[in-house]
């Protein structure tokens, strides 16, 4: 059986290549793929324990039975345009992103509070000089993992609507590189959701972060996946 593999953020740079397909016994589980890399690349310790899996643009247990012809992304811990329903938009980019005019988007009558977050890229990190910063993303993935965080919001919070764009590509000091904007009647809800927006994107969306110094880069450390995405080794004792 012959999958295709896609490896983002410090994977890139551990393997030297974006992809490539592996061949694997019949019925193969996410488990048994994960055990191939430990076998392979045992000096990344427990690093393998802290991926999640996507199969298919979806998030997968280490269960999961693989089949030929699957796409399998191993995400690292993540760092951070199409219409939704429900008065959601959400959107990856490369150009610089318009905070002011996407918070005019978000206005209108029924909205007595705007809140907004907009990530900006800061010249220092840990003590050393920032050059610039480069986002990559499992594009479809990523995009379809905002839609549902942006509709989560609305169900979850009194809000009308929710904004999520993210810059990708090489950003400078000074731009944005996330821009969230949620609206509701009033000013509690709307501090809520927006919170609730960047920590879980943060979390789950599979964007990731490579830091460039005067002195090298290197990949940002990510914030561990939720309960249930990563994956962990105790699931795989007998």
């Amino acid at each position: 059986m012959r999958v295709r593999v896609l490896y983002f953020g410090a994977l890139k740079d551990i393997f030297l290549k974006e992809r490539e397909t592996l061949d694997l016994p019949a019925s193969s589980t996410v488990a048994a793929l994960l055990d191939h890399y430990r076998r392979v690349a045992p000096e990344q310790g427990n690093f393998w324990d802290i991926l999640a899996i996507a199969v298919n643009t979806e998030y997968a247990s280490l269960t999961h039975v693989l089949a030929e012809g699957d796409e399998v992304a191993l995400l690292p811990p993540v760092s951070g345009g199409h219409a939704s329903q429900r008065g959601s938009h959400v959107a990856l980019v490369r150009e610089t992103i318009d905070a002011a005019t996407l918070t005019a988007a978000i206005k209108h009558g029924e909205d007595g509070a705007v809140v907004v977050f907009d990530g900006i890229v800061r010249n220092n990190t840990r003590g050393r000089r920032t050059l610039f910063l480069v986002y990559e993303s499992y594009e479809s993935m990523a995009l379809a993992e905002m839609r549902k965080l942006a509709d989560d919001a609305l169900s979850r919070f009194a809000v009308h609507s929710a904004t999520i764009v993210h810059r990708l590509g090489r950003l400078s000091v000074g731009e944005t590189s996330v821009f969230i904007a949620v609206a509701s009647a009033h000013r509690g809800p709307a501090f809520d959701a927006c919170r609730w927006l960047i920590d879980a994107l943060k979390q789950t969306v599979p964007i990731w972060k490579k830091e460039h110094f005067e002195h090298g880069a290197v990949w940002a450390s990510g914030e561990p996946f939720p309960e249930g995405l990563a994956a962990e080794t105790a699931e795989l004792l007998p």
